[in-house]
C-alpha cells in the first residue's frame, strides 16, 4: 500500500539514499532538509519524480503535514560538522525530535529515530549490545551529538510510554558508501580523498582502535524492514556491520584500492575518540532476519568510484 512518508534530513548521505529506496518501493516522500550537511546534489536525479517533493526546514522550528510514517534523520552525524555549532546540534537533536514526536502524535503517524552508536561512547563493553547503557563524557567535545542522540532516545520512548506514539529507535553504526560528504571527516571518506589525491593518510593515534563499516544499501534495507515490523517492537535496535578492522589496516587497503602513492602518517588521537566500535546485531538477526551482505572490499570499490567522479580540488 502506497504511503506518504516525510524523511527529515532527507538530502543527507543516508537520507538521500533512503529517499530513493521508499520511492522505488511505490511511496510518496517529503524529503525535508534545511541543507547545513545535506546537498541538493544528492537528490536532484529524484526532483522530477513524481511522488517526490522537496522542503526546506529547519526542524528546530515546528512543521505540519499529514503523513503516514516519518523518519527523522536530521542532525549532524560527523565531528568536524556537529562540532561546527555544538549547540545548534544539541537543539536539532531535543527540539527536532520534540517537533517530529508532535507531528507524529498528532496524526498518528510511525516514526523512527536513527539514533547513533555514539551514545555507548567510548565503551567499556565490546561488542556493544542494546542493553549497554555506555560509557559517554556528558561534556567532552563530542557531548553536543552524544548526549543529544540519548536525550532524544529517552523523548521517544516516553511519547510512545505516555502519548502511545509508535516508535522505533534505530542505533546506527558506521555506515558508508557514495554520496558520503568528502569533507566531513569520518575516516573512510578522509582515506579515499587522500588517497585518490596522492596526499599523506593521516591515521590518528597508533591505528590499532577498530570499527566496523557497514555500506549503505545494507543499512537502507535494514531501515525500512525495522519501520515496518510489528508495533511492539521499538528498539532500541543496533544495526551496523559486526566485521571489525584496525583502522591502519582500512588505510592500507584503501590505498591499495585506490592503486595511490599516498603514506601513512600518524597524529594524536582526539578527545573521547573511540578505542573500538561494534555492534552486536543479534537482536536485528533474530527479530528482522537481517544482516549485512556487503563486504568491505566490494564496498570500498562501489564509493572509491563515486569519489573519482567528484571535483576534489
Amino acid at each position: 500500500m502506497k504511503k506518504r512518508i516525510l524523511v527529515t534530513g532527507g538530502a543527507g548521505f543516508l537520507g538521500s539514499h533512503l529517499c530513493e529506496f521508499l520511492l522505488a518501493q511505490g511511496n510518496e516522500v517529503i524529503c525535508l532538509d534545511n541543507f547545513f550537511t545535506g546537498r541538493k546534489e544528492n537528490i536532484m536525479h529524484l526532483r522530477d519524480h513524481s511522488l517526490f517533493e522537496i522542503v526546506r526546514h529547519d526542524i528546530t522550528m515546528p512543521y505540519f503535514i499529514e503523513v503516514d510514517e516519518i523518519y527523522n534523520l536530521a542532525c549532524p552525524a560527523s565531528p568536524v560538522h556537529y562540532q561546527y555549532n555544538a549547540i545548534k546540534t544539541i537543539k536539532t537533536s531535543v527540539l527536532g525530535s520534540i517537533h517530529m514526536l508532535g507531528l507524529a502524535k498528532r496524526v498518528k503517524a510511525r516514526i523512527l529515530q536513527a539514533s547513533t552508536s555514539e551514545v555507548y561512547g567510548d565503551p567499556l563493553v565490546h561488542p556493544q549490545p542494546e542493553h549497554y547503557w555506555g560509557n559517554v563524557n556528558p561534556i567532552g567535545p563530542r557531548s553536543c551529538y552524544d548526549e543529544g542522540k540519548r536525550c532524544a532516545e529517552s523523548l521517544f520512548i516516553n511519547y510512545h510510554h505516555y502519548n502511545g506514539v509508535k516508535i522505533k529507535i534505530l542505533r546506527i553504526f558506521n555506515t558508508y558508501g557514495p554520496r558520503m560528504h568528502p569533507n566531513d571527516g569520518r575516516v573512510i571518506s578522509n582515506f579515499i580523498v587522500q588517497a585518490l589525491k596522492n596526499r599523506d593518510i593521516t591515521v590518528y593515534g597508533d591505528g590499532t582502535q577498530t570499527r566496523s563499516f557497514c555500506y549503505v544499501d545494507d543499512l537502507i534495507k535494514g531501515m525500512a524492514d525495522f519501520m515496518e515490523s510489528p508495533e511492539q517492537l521499538t528498539g532500541p535496535l543496533n544495526m551496523g556491520n559486526p566485521m571489525e578492522f584496525r583502522i591502519i589496516d582500512l588505510a592500507e587497503k584503501i590505498i591499495k584500492l585506490c592503486n595511490s602513492g599516498s603514506r601513512i602518517v600518524f597524529e594524536p588521537l582526539p578527545a573521547d575518540d573511540p578505542m573500538q566500535r561494534k555492534p552486536d546485531i543479534t537482536l536485528a538477526e533474530r527479530e528482522l532476519d537481517w544482516k549485512p551482505v556487503t563486504g568491505l572490499d566490494k564496498g570500498l570499490e562501489k564509493t572509491i568510484e563515486y569519489f573519482k567522479r567528484l571535483s576534489l580540488d
